[in-house]
């Protein structure tokens, strides 16, 4: 079930999502997103993330960083998870340390927001309806923009580059995009990995990864077509990319994913 923010937090905010889980599940894998996902557990059941080797149990909210490499997720019948994603230029108006700290994490929210993530945690048990709790999160998330209202400038030239970068049809260049915005490479660099956790061109080949992912699990198209298509330099390059993101080759995704491709799409898609 998904819930739009509200009207300020629209350019911030994509989505507020609850997912709930009808069977146990044991290593169900999920790819970078390029979002950044606030997650809340709002039941009784457990989940723990395996992310770099790394095993987490999830606490009551949890920051899930930018990822650049294929996860893990184990989860207990009966969970439900309230989650808030965010957009990649816009992770720096909620949480004040740089990204970069938080990529390949899955974070306690406690350790970023102290007390203020008990309140808002004992806020959302208090109330009943699904609609109260996304209220109370939407409230508590616009609190948070207004606090780090200095950081608006220096995100929306993030803005900028990262929705220019989703228009890139096929090589990324980090002289020209740079130039492009009136700053050296190295500091459209430093800010793209302070504001956003990962470098422009991690954040190209992500989207482009997504993109493909896409057209891998909903069409038939030839994988050599999907590759071009997609910017890459040829089938091979695509194929290690893709694995790279996965852990598994386009050929295997479209065979044990297909059945659920709608669904992907919708959960990883970067599009903004």
């Amino acid at each position: 079930m998904q819930f739009s923010p509200s009207d300020i937090l629209k350019p911030y905010v994509k989505s507020y999502t609850l997912i709930s889980i009808d069977k146990d599940l044991t290593d169900e894998v999920f790819y970078p997103s390029g979002y950044v996902d606030l997650v809340i557990n709002v039941s009784a059941g457990n989940a723990a993330t395996f992310i770099d080797g790394r095993r987490r149990n999830m606490p009551d909210v949890e920051i899930v960083g930018q990822l650049t490499l294929p996860s893990r997720l184990t989860v207990t019948k009966g969970t439900s998870v309230l989650i808030a994603r965010i957009y990649p230029y816009a992770s720096s108006l909620f949480f004040n340390d740089s990204m970069s700290e938080l990529t390949n994490y899955a974070t306690d929210a406690y350790g970023i927001f102290s007390k203020d993530i008990n309140t808002l945690y004992c806020s959302l048990m208090e109330v009943d309806s699904l609609e109260q709790k996304v209220a109370v999160l939407d409230g508590f998330l616009i609190g948070k923009l207004i606090k780090n209202e200095k950081q608006y400038r220096k995100s929306k030239i993030i803005g900028q580059i990262c929705r220019h970068i989703c228009l890139l049809e096929d090589t990324y260049n980090s002289k020209t995009l740079s130039s492009c915005y009136g700053l050296s490479e190295r500091y459209m660099e430093k800010l793209f990995v302070n504001l956003v956790g990962i470098t422009p061109r991690t954040f190209f080949s992500i989207h482009r990864f997504n993109k493909s992912l896409g057209l891998v699990l909903s069409s038939g198209r030839k994988l050599t077509s999907i590759a071009y298509d997609c910017g890459y330099y040829d089938q091979s390059h695509f194929i290690k990319e893709f694995t790279k993101f996965t852990g598994i080759t386009p050929f295997e995704a479209r065979s044990s994913l297909l059945p659920r491709g709608e669904e992907f799409q919708q959960a990883v898609n970067i599009g903004f």
